[in-house]
């Protein structure tokens, strides 16, 4: 919302009104996929669905304010995400990956 990740769950729609947001769906351009999109599909670190957008969009924020975090960061960044799927390692995994390749 305005640049910055917020907990859908808990914001108000009087809060978002006339802000400025960006879901999971607006990240990829037509029928591109964003790289952070593609990057968590090539390392499996999506599974169910139900965490994904929430992990996608703070890794995108993390990149976007730090573009070159450190592994603790990474997992400080997503750390307050609950996936019960994929055991995490994929998901520091693919946001690693992005770092190296600097995508």
């Amino acid at each position: 919302m305005d640049g910055k990740p917020v907990r859908s769950c808990i914001i108000l729609a009087v809060e978002a009104d006339e802000a400025n947001i960006l879901t999971i769906e607006g990240l990829a351009q037509k029928d591109k996929l964003h790289p952070i999109q593609q990057e968590f599909i090539n390392h499996n670190a999506v599974q169910c669905g139900f965490c994904t957008p929430g992990i996608l969009m703070a890794t995108k924020a993390l990149f976007e304010r730090n573009p070159n975090p450190s592994e603790n960061e990474i997992l400080e960044a997503l750390g307050g995400h609950l996936c019960r799927c994929t055991g995490y390692y994929s998901i520091k995994e693919a946001a690693i990956n992005i770092l190296k390749n600097k995508l």
